[in-house]
């Protein structure tokens, strides 16, 4: 395991300060608050955490409340639902400074065999090796770069990413609201299928709100734009492994009352692995 996904993975596994309680640190990825990719993977693993038998997330469903300050802890408390035959329900709540910034409920299946289908096809792209990463495209841009973003933004990051066709990050074109990215983990994961679901969760959320903004020619290094995640869905289909490429297609059927709605469809060797529903706040001010 690399020293950066060693890392993530501590950041993501927290500490336990009592029963049903966990506390976690963040990690600054370029944004004015915490990155809720992070919240999202940190609260799973707190749900993941209450559990005394092996039982797998399928589902998850979130709610981003307030923003994170990345400069002070966040407390995780997990209520204990539902501890059934087949399903667990559990339902966390982020804290800080006393106030609710984040929710989640997650449910959790034992692992059984049933009926298969797969209707959607991953998007014939070319393959990750051929492509230049996010990391090499945002050097050669680090002199363009607002300074407040410039040290955040050229730092290498725990997830390698491969934009199948990058646009420009600072003055982005308008054009049809989706895009493919590969993307894994920078370096070998063990075998724990809770932590590779916390590294996807994670990855889930780079990338898939900037595609709401795609059809406005609009990027986050914009001044007068304001955008922020308002919730997060996601459904586990498959076993996977965060260490090896992934296929993320994302698209944005509709942009309403200042909020954008996005979707993405996850691959690994041509598998449906999982699916992501976001509704994020896309608000230009003037």
């Amino acid at each position: 395991m690399s020293n950066l996904v060693e890392e993530l993975v501590r950041l993501l596994n927290l500490e336990t300060i009592e029963v049903n309680l966990f506390r976690g640190e963040s990690r600054d990825v370029g944004g004015r608050s915490v990155f809720g990719g992070q919240v999202l993977a940190q609260a799973l693993m707190a749900a993941y955490h209450t559990q005394s038998e092996k039982r797998h997330c399928h589902s998850l469903h979130a709610y981003f409340l307030r923003p994170g300050d990345i400069n002070i802890p966040i407390v995780y408390e997990v209520d204990r639902i539902r501890d059934g035959g087949s399903f667990t329900t559990r339902r966390v709540v982020a804290i800080q400074n006393g106030e609710a910034i984040f929710n989640l409920s997650a449910s959790f299946q034992v692992i059984e065999r049933g009926l298969e289908h797969q209707a959607a096809q991953a998007p014939d792209v070319p393959p990750p090796e051929s492509l230049e990463s996010e990391y090499s495209l945002r050097l050669k841009m680090a002199d363009r770069l607002p300074e407040r973003l410039r040290a955040v933004f050229t730092q290498r990051r725990p997830i390698d990413i491969r934009p199948v066709n990058p646009s420009d990050f600072l003055k982005p074109e308008p054009r049809e609201p989706r895009r493919q990215a590969w993307f894994r983990a920078d370096g070998p994961v063990g075998d724990d299928l809770a932590t590779h679901q916390a590294l996807l969760t994670y990855a889930s959320d780079f990338g898939l709100l900037g595609t709401g903004m795609i059809r406005h020619g609009l990027s986050f290094a914009d001044p007068t734009v304001q955008a922020a995640s308002l919730d997060h869905t996601l459904w586990f289909h498959h076993p996977f492994r965060a260490d090896e490429w992934l296929l993320y297609d994302t698209e944005s059927p509709a942009a309403m009352s200042a909020r954008a709605f996005n979707r993405g469809q996850i691959y690994q060797n041509g598998k449906l692995v999982a699916s992501v529903c976001q509704e994020g706040l896309m608000r230009v001010r003037k």
